[in-house]
């Protein structure tokens, strides 16, 4: 008599599963997560005691694996051997999508590089709940949790305050009243929207203006998914051309067509296109 293993007789393929999981409300787990969650032979899980509060809400058995930043890469090869044997693995973090801003893109690497089939389970997102509920633009970057070091988050600021675009970030209720000085500073004009327990029983949404924004009285508590505007671009409030511009125009001016010229600098500055011709035509028509 032939015995068929555990494997062998389910339904599902063999890899890798990305389960995304509840941000806060357990009943946001989807059908097909509890499905996959039941039918793997392991789970991996950021903190085994926060993830029994959901599989035995939904009497999932399947055996767990301690899985987070500390452990993931000693895990490694263990969990290789074990997907190349024909298990079928589950990750999964303490809240959310797996490998964004939680431990699963070493994994995830390693699985590709031994052409280990990699299946995602979409699921509750933090950052996608809180740019729907923003009302500010749907094109956005996300930076994930801000570094621990004040010059470090300052250089962050610096950079993302530069796209146009929604920004995104995850900070700690103990650090937010540390950006605030910062967020005025490098995103004047803007509004922001902290979300705090998204999902949960405290669930609590805070829209400001950024520059009226002031410290936090009383610390909020857990951690801050922050949604910042996209900046407000006024067509007359472009730069203009400098005296270094307008040397390196009419450097170029012999050299290349007015519309090279005009491309190139609107590029490297924020000049209307507009004034750059207007100068190009007046050197040309003075030679």
């Amino acid at each position: 008599m032939i015995i068929k293993s555990q494997s062998q007789t389910k339904d599902i393929e063999n890899g890798l599963y990305l389960v995304s999981t509840p941000i806060g409300n357990l009943k946001d787990i989807t059908l097909r997560a509890i499905e996959t969650l039941k039918k793997s032979n392991y789970i991996l899980c950021e903190d085994t005691r926060v993830s029994r509060v959901l599989l035995n809400r939904y009497e999932i058995k399947s055996r767990l694996i301690s899985n987070h930043k500390f452990n993931e890469s000693k895990n490694l090869n263990k969990i290789i051997d074990l997907l190349k044997s024909g298990e079928t693995i589950a990750l999964i973090s303490d809240a959310g999508t797996p490998s964004i801003s939680d431990p699963g893109a070493i994994l995830v690497n390693e699985c590709i590089k031994n052409n280990i089939k990699i299946i995602p389970i979409p699921g509750p997102s933090a950052v996608a709940t809180a740019v729907s509920i923003s009302g500010f633009s749907e094109k956005f970057i996300f930076y994930g949790f801000l570094p621990e070091k004040k010059q470090a988050i300052t250089n962050v600021f610096r950079q993302i305050s530069k796209f146009d675009e929604t920004c995104v970030f995850f900070v700690s209720s103990k650090k937010v009243n540390k950006i605030i000085p910062e967020l005025k500073k490098n995103f004047s004009g803007r509004k922001v929207i902290f979300c705090r327990e998204i999902s949960k029983l405290y669930e609590e949404f805070i829209r400001k203006d950024i520059d009226e924004l002031k410290p936090f009285i009383k610390e909020p508590k857990g951690e801050l998914t922050v949604v910042i505007s996209e900046k407000k671009i006024d067509k007359n409030d472009s730069q203009v051309l400098s005296e270094s511009d307008k040397n390196i125009i009419n450097k170029m001016i012999n050299i290349f067509s007015v519309k090279k010229i005009t491309n190139f600098i609107n590029q490297n500055r924020d000049i209307s296109k507009k004034e750059i011709y207007n100068y190009c035509l007046k050197l040309k028509n003075e030679k």
